[in-house]
């Protein structure tokens, strides 16, 4: 099975990614979801996703520059896989340079700075940290990109960065003004209004996008999330989805098709 690619600067990915917060325990949805995401997905488990997807047709994965998402990607390369893989830096990390040095290790073909740290860096007018670890990104052959929640933090990029990519967020769903990474059971919200701004900004932003937290963290119905992420991508754009398979273990192959649906009601 094949999907329709984009590409972000010179790399051809699949318009479908899978994403792999539920890998790393991310539900957005409390500690207790947490901690089920990550009893459920081994490395066998993920490994089983891996291979779904590369079935599916999609050929590119999003995950993070840390050690566990590494050594799984690589013990599937290992065992003949062949997903992308587009990396995001780690907030926990002492620096970006270091988790890029880490990413590049790893075989990543892409990497961007985390969303929730670019938010950080915009909240504390921080941002001129950015431009170096682009051009660290960039000099290692990766293309390069940013990731935010915060529609300001393109409107900054778009006057201040050459990326070959954005990441954006539908949704605004947490303060990081004093923490860049993600916390177990901190409050989030998810507003449509959100949604909207975002994809009223993307309309204007000069680089590929690619759409992510479109289902809400499982807060909205697949086939209505699925239908507006079509009516939104313009030509050159992508969408990024994660699963948890331990709710339903065809989920994976259920979002393919009710996204190539969606495409093709809309062309």
């Amino acid at each position: 099975m094949s999907l329709e690619t984009v590409t972000i600067g010179t790399l051809s990915i699949s318009r479908f990614i899978l994403g792999s917060n539920p890998f790393s325990g991310f539900s957005h949805q409390g500690t207790d979801r947490d901690t089920a995401m990550l009893r459920h997905y081994t490395v066998d488990h993920i490994k089983h996703v891996f291979s779904q997807a590369q079935k599916l047709g999609i050929t590119t994965v999003i995950g993070r520059g840390d050690q566990h998402f590494i050594r799984t990607l690589l013990e599937f390369r290992n065992e003949g896989g062949s997903l992308k893989w587009v990396a995001q830096t780690c907030p926990e990390m002492k620096s970006i340079e270091r988790s890029v040095d880490d990413i590049v290790r790893g075989g990543a073909e892409a990497c961007f700075v985390h969303g929730g740290y670019m938010d950080n860096l915009l909240a504390n007018k921080k941002l001129d940290e950015v431009p170096p670890a682009i051009e660290k990104i960039r000099s290692a052959g990766l293309q390069a990109g940013i990731a935010g929640h915060n529609p300001a933090v393109f409107e900054w990029a778009e006057k201040n960065l050459d990326v070959d990519f954005y990441m954006c967020s539908y949704y605004n769903s947490a303060h990081r003004d004093e923490h860049a990474e993600h916390i177990s059971g901190m409050p989030e919200w998810f507003l449509p209004e959100d949604r909207d701004a975002m994809v009223g900004l993307i309309v204007r932003l000069g680089r590929p996008v690619i759409h992510y937290k479109v289902m809400a963290a499982g807060r909205n119905d697949p086939p209505e999330a699925l239908r507006f992420v079509a009516r939104h991508l313009r030509k050159n754009d992508a969408v990024c989805v994660g699963v948890f398979t331990g709710d339903k273990p065809d989920m994976l192959a259920e979002d393919v098709r009710l996204f190539e649906e969606s495409l093709k009601a809309g062309s």
